[in-house]
């Protein structure tokens, strides 16, 4: 329906504390959904989480249909509409890999994230979700649930010498859609 304008970097808004969303099935949700899945796919995103249209609730999407011109060596995820999510770290271990963030444009930064986890919440119509994952499934889902507790990537790193922007760390990448 619309492309939204994604709020970026240093916008308060971006690190507030998303309520849970307590009605499901109604065409505001709806509506909602439609719009971050059209704004997530023209800036060719991963994942999108509500906060960072503006809107606080408790809400994320993600998934990819094939490559991923920003993630192109990455495996294809279930396209998802989660709602409230528990995410639940399955070991100790913690995986560093390279992100971005449509909140952060042009840049990429080393995080360090649970390599396998458990994520439970609802989808639109109020269903119930439980899946176990690993891999980038894993660190997605992370990424955008982050977003629902006031955090961004670099927020979550160790190490700034493996921060940069995208250009200059991976070249080979169309970034175009981080602008």
């Amino acid at each position: 329906m619309t492309v939204r304008e994604i709020l970026k970097m240093g916008d308060p808004r971006l690190l507030r504390i998303a309520p849970p969303i307590t009605q499901f099935d109604t065409d505001q949700l709806h509506l909602l959904i439609t719009d971050m899945l059209d704004t997530m796919a023209a800036a060719n995103g991963a994942g999108l989480a509500a906060p960072q249209i503006g809107v606080d609730r408790q809400l994320v999407i993600f998934g990819t249909d094939s490559v991923n011109p920003r993630y192109p060596e990455a495996p294809v995820i279930p396209h998802t509409v989660l709602i409230n999510p528990v995410i639940t770290a399955l070991d100790t271990d913690l995986e560093d890999g390279w992100e971005g963030c449509l909140s952060v444009p042009g840049m990429r930064g080393l995080v360090p994230r649970h390599s396998r986890i458990r994520y439970t919440g609802f989808d639109q119509y109020g269903d119930a979700i439980d899946r176990t994952v690993d891999g980038f499934h894993a660190r997605v889902v992370q990424h955008e649930c982050d977003h629902l507790i006031g955090k961004l990537y670099p927020m979550r790193m160790t190490d700034f010498t493996q921060f940069g922007f995208t250009e200059i760390l991976f070249p080979e990448l169309d970034t175009s859609a981080d602008d």
